[in-house]
Formats: C-alpha cells, structure tokens, sequence
C-alpha cells in the first residue's frame, strides 16, 4: 500500500516581514523561516504550507486578511499562474526598495567587506512591454486553471504560451503579455488562430511528435522586428503560415524557421532560414549600431541597458590610454561602447557564434582598437595571452550567473589590474567573488540597475580598485 500523504498545517494571521531574494516573501516564526508565495511585506495571510524542512517551511498565502499598503493590483490576468512577473503584486516603489536592500544584504552577509554607501537603484521607465525579447512554446498539453477544470466543459487543450514552473511539458495559454509590446500579442495571437483554423498540430513534448514548437519575437528601439518560427520538419504548410504572417504583418523586418527535431528546445547549434527580409535586425546605441542575429545575446531591456553600460563606462573613467579587458564579453556590447574611449579592448567570450558577432559589431561602426577571443575564460587568460596582449589597466567582468570560476578570480589577483568593473545579475554570486579578491581590492562605488520590474532580478555594478600598499 502506498503511504498516505502527510497532510500539512494551514498557519493563520501570519505577518509577512521582508522580500525573499527569488520571488518569494518571508514571515519568521519561533522557531523557522516561512518562504510565502502570492504575498508582499506588510501583508498578515493565512499561509497553506507546501513543504516543511527542519529550519524552515515553505508556503502560499491562500487568504488576505490585511493587505499591506505595499500591495499593488496586478495588471495581468495571467499573474500568479504565469512564472513570470513575480511582483506584479508590489508598488514599484516598494520593488526597487527590496532590490537595493538585496544588494546590501549580498554584501553585509556574504561578501562581508567594507563598501561605501549603495547608490540609488536606476529604475526603468517602462515598468511594463520592457522587453526586446520573448519566446513562447507550442504545446497540446494546455495548463488548465481552477476556474476551466471546474467548468465541466470540453476545450481544446493547444496552447501557444510560457511553460508552467516544474511542469517542463505543460504550458499555459496567453492572452496578453506585459512584457513585450505590441504587434509581439497580437503576432502570437494570429499564429495561434491561423495553426487551430488549419489544424496545424502542436508539438507534445513528452511524445516527441507534433509540427509547430516555438516562436522567438525581438524588437529593437529603430523599429525593426524579427519573428523566429521552430518547427518539427519542413512542411508547406509551414511555409504557408510564414507567408499569412508575412502579409498579416509587413513590420515583420526579419521572418525567419528552423527545423528542430531534437528532444530539446534550443536553436543554437541549428541553422536558421531566412524566410522573408534580413537575417538580423540591428540595435542603436548612442552613435553605434548593434547587430543583432537570431542567436545574438542582447539585454533584454533595450533601454536599461543603456544606463547600465554607461555606469560600467563611468566607473571605469577611461582616459584614452588604457588597455582593457572585457571578459565574458558576449557580443561585445560592453566593448564596443567604450571602445573610443580606451587605447585597445580585449574582448574574451566562451560561445563562438558571439565572437563573430562581436567582431562584427566593430566592423559595422568603424572601431579598429578591438579583440577578440573564444575560448573558455580559465583555459584563454593564462600568462602566455598576457604576455602577447599587454598587462591591462582595467578588467571589466560580466559573468553569467554562477559568477567566475576560482581559477578566474585567482588570475585575476594575479594580473593587479588597478581597476575591476564587476558587472553582475546575480549580487549573491558577485559578493562571493568580491570577497575573494577583497585581497587586493577595495570595493569603491556600487550601482544597482533595474532591468526587471516586475520581477525579484535586479543587475549590479561594482567598482574595485586596487589597494595602495
């Protein structure tokens, strides 16, 4: 017989008391720490807990008793079913407070070295259809919420949305997305019409069977447009719902497919056709143009990221002298925009696709003072490549969010850079790194950037300089 499920306690009138670093709020009971979903500090709910751990528990909140004056209405109707958006539920105000103090946390708790007092977090402007960039799945294996199974009544199951958290092949069907503005709902939307009016089958994940799998849509800021379609195998009747959408929506700069018959979802390594128009749309920033491919790494906010490569700019005061490093420089973004004001940028990245990107965005605006390199970080920075590219005045650094391995931080040590500009969206994992070459460094300004309303993420620029002795 199978063992009968322990049945977990529903905790009444609980105080939610601070914002937890992944989305969730946090209430401290006598003698554990309560993990909320669905609530804001300030809130006292009624917490239906969902898991138990011997120093703490994890929850939701099923009942408002008192909303805090944090709360805010969420705009999406999708809001917490969605993974997404997590904060929807909080003044903005009130997000930006709890992504500063997260920095402040990160380094009072983990990095535990001295710092000079946080500037004030960047917002974003837009705090909605901030997005240059989204992607949806195609799925016959529709989420359905409370209020569809409770109707008693037959549906179709096609779904054309986001993955639902922990539930790799179930998605939930959008209306309308916050995120990316218009045509990127009403594009979807049409693609979804025209697959269930022609039968078009959506892909079932757990059978490996089924034509239509995902749509990539990107925007940029000079009104370019690029729709990336994936699908199972080539059909004509794929080539018949990239002609619809075509004529359907003549904004449309970039049409581009890809076959995927693979048991995974990405497109990295497959070759993307170009359907319709160019097989890139292209960026600007200030006075450079950026490229960017169906595979390009680019912001996700256009428009942040603006501010956020202008304080790694800052931070590093560049007079035209120095010879800088750009490390896990991607496309090159960070290299390119400060390549004017620096005598020779080395740029070194782990992805190959990214080096010739980045390589090209130097040749599209003109820059000579630029290299790059692909290779992975710990294997490329080593004393030979010094030895050939000059010792650099200045690191800039912008890791994925694991942060650096060891071996980079130690060879970083190890070169004396006088500056360090540490780029980071992840501050947990920057102050873990920060504390390691404390060594040598002092930590001189710290910037947080929003580049996620609505979310928990918040990015975070840190200046190191070397310690006099």
């Amino acid at each position: 017989m199978r063992p009968k499920k322990k049945i977990l306690p529903l905790l009444e009138s609980v105080t939610i008391t601070d914002a937890g670093s992944e989305g969730q709020s946090i209430a401290k009971l006598n003698d554990y720490v309560l993990f909320v979903k669905n609530a804001v500090p300030g809130d006292v709910v009624d917490v239906q807990i969902t898991r138990k751990k011997s120093n703490y528990r994890e929850g939701t909140a099923v009942l408002i008793r008192q909303p805090s004056e944090k709360r805010a209405i969420p705009e999406c109707e999708h809001f917490g079913t969605c993974g997404g958006c997590k904060w929807q539920n909080m003044k903005y105000e009130w997000q930006l407070f709890y992504k500063q103090k997260h920095v402040h946390d990160c380094f009072t708790r983990l990095a535990k070295v001295e710092f000079p007092e946080i500037q004030k977090i960047l917002p974003s402007e837009k705090i909605f259809f901030y997005r240059n960039k989204l992607e949806y799945t195609f799925s016959n294996k529709k989420w359905l919420t409370y209020e569809e199974i409770s109707g008693n009544e037959e549906m179709d199951r096609s779904a054309l949305g986001f993955h639902i958290p922990k539930m790799f092949d179930k998605v939930l069907d959008i209306n309308k997305c916050f995120l990316q503005a218009e045509p990127s709902n009403s594009i979807r939307l049409e693609i979804k019409k025209y697959a269930l009016e022609n039968k078009l089958s959506f892909f079932d994940l757990r059978q490996q069977q089924g034509l239509l799998r995902n749509i990539i849509i990107r925007t940029t800021s000079t009104n370019e447009l690029m729709l990336i379609l994936s699908v199972f195998e080539e059909t004509e009747e794929v080539h018949q719902l990239l002609n619809h959408i075509s004529e359907k929506f003549p904004e449309i700069t970039s049409l581009q497919y890809v076959i995927n018959a693979k048991r995974n979802d990405t497109i990295s390594d497959l070759e993307i056709k170009v359907f319709k128009g160019k097989d890139h749309i292209t960026e600007k920033m200030e006075d450079l143009k950026f490229k960017i491919g169906p595979k390009s790494f680019y912001q996700t906010n256009s428009e942040q990221a603006y501010f956020l490569y202008k304080t790694a700019r800052d931070f590093a005061q560049l007079t035209g002298d120095e010879v800088v490093y750009d490390l896990y420089t991607g496309t090159g973004t960070i290299a390119n925009f400060i390549a004017k004001k620096a005598k020779k940028v080395i740029g070194i990245e782990y992805v190959d696709a990214a080096i010739v990107d980045a390589k090209d965005n130097s040749r599209e605006n003109n820059i000579s003072n630029t290299l790059f390199f692909a290779g992975d970080m710990k294997d490329v920075l080593n004393d030979d490549f010094i030895s050939e590219h000059g010792i650099p005045d200045v690191i800039i650094t912008d890791p994925p969010r694991v942060g650096m391995h060891e071996d980079v931080t130690k060879k970083i040590l190890q070169i004396g850079a006088k500056k360090i500009v540490y780029v980071s969206c992840n501050p947990a994992t920057q102050a873990r790194d920060i504390a390691l070459l404390d060594e040598k460094y002092k930590v001189a300004k710290v910037q947080p950037v929003d580049m996620f309303p609505q979310t928990h993420h918040v990015e975070n620029v840190v200046l190191l300089e070397l310690r006099t002795v």
